[in-house]
């Protein structure tokens, strides 16, 4: 386990290489919603009040008038102008951790939540599913994808304790969590096929779609194909390398599953990313024995630090993946395959 003075120290190597214009960006530079918000409820988990600040209001200045943000931002301008559905719920997540955090009312931040929700509500599918993007046309994607909308499900989550407690309910989100959380539980052929990523693997857990035995038997059944002892995870199955923010999720995956010891062991696997200055490279490449890519990221930082506090408690953000509810009813839709009246033509 690392120290709270260390959690201190890897959020301030975040807010080093924040953009002045607030922006949290990738290592080669350009910023999305998605990894943005993580890289703020990292800052927030350390008090780091001002960079966080600036961070909202660099999603606030750039939330289009439908809700979304564009896929890449680089140099305070849009590069890739389609809208991620997961990186507009996403925000919802960070809105509910930052009032859990710091106790501050969620209510400056609704008006980009609700609009943020919607817009990924609106891709949703009959069957359930939600297309992973809505282009630069406005046309929506063919196709949806399990890791986007298993982080979609915990936004959506996030936005209806936000609702509730502003008292501005909305039971179209849940409904829409509801389905999708079926669909992600039942119907895994829903998605695109990227299951030699790591993250197709647990993130149905991470985002609250799966909770108990279910959940359990899922991260069993592929953990000697990602899972390296001593190092970490990998991302992909077929490569040699592992990486320190899918470690870290897996981590939080395993500890909203009660299953805290193997969750600390990975924790502390993967600490050998750990720079002097408290960044953490992104991964590690074990047959070559280098750092590749040779970066250090936010969005590895922010991992760890959230990792940290949900293992150590150190906020009242700490629950932040493992209080996620699942859903309490079946929502089968006639389209999703379940009901005899599915027709797949």
């Amino acid at each position: 386990m690392i120290s709270w003075a260390q959690v201190v120290q890897t959020a301030e190597s975040i807010a080093a290489i924040q953009q002045e214009d607030g922006g949290v960006p990738w290592p080669e530079g350009h910023v999305d919603a998605w990894n943005h918000v993580e890289c703020l409820m990292a800052m927030t988990v350390a008090g780091l009040e001002e960079p966080v600040e600036r961070g909202y209001g660099w999603l606030a200045d750039r939330q289009r008038p439908d809700g979304s943000w564009p896929m890449k931002v680089k140099d305070g301008r849009a590069v890739e102008h389609g809208g991620e559905s997961n990186h507009a719920a996403y925000v919802a997540v960070g809105a509910w951790h930052h009032h859990l955090v710091t106790g501050q009312e969620p209510g400056r931040l609704w008006p980009m939540v609700k609009s943020a929700l919607d817009f990924a509500v609106d891709l949703q599918t009959e069957r359930g599913e939600i297309v992973w993007e809505r282009d630069a046309l406005g046309r929506a994607a063919t196709y949806a994808l399990l890791t986007g909308c298993a982080s979609i499900h915990q936004g959506l989550r996030c936005g209806v304790l936000i609702a509730d407690r502003l008292g501005d309910q909305q039971p179209h989100w849940e409904l829409a969590a509801d389905r999708l959380a079926h669909v992600l539980a039942a119907h895994p052929a829903a998605f695109a096929d990227k299951s030699r990523y790591s993250m197709d693997w647990y993130y149905p857990v991470l985002g609250g779609a799966l909770r108990g035995p279910e959940a359990a038997e899922l991260l069993e059944r592929e953990w000697s194909t990602f899972v390296v002892p001593g190092l970490g995870i990998r991302c992909v199955s077929d490569q040699p390398w592992v990486t320190g923010a899918e470690t870290c999720e897996l981590a939080l995956a395993l500890d909203a599953l009660g299953d805290h010891e193997r969750a600390s062991a990975l924790f502390a696997d993967m600490q050998h990313l750990r720079h002097a200055d408290g960044s953490y490279w992104t991964g590690w490449q074990f047959a070559n024995r280098r750092h590749f890519p040779h970066e250090r990221s936010g969005y590895t930082a922010a991992a760890v630090v959230l990792a940290a506090d949900a293992l150590s408690g150190f906020t009242g953000g700490s629950g932040i993946f493992r209080d996620v509810r699942a859903s309490s009813t079946d929502p089968a839709s006639p389209l999703c395959g379940c009901l005899p009246q599915y027709d797949p033509s």
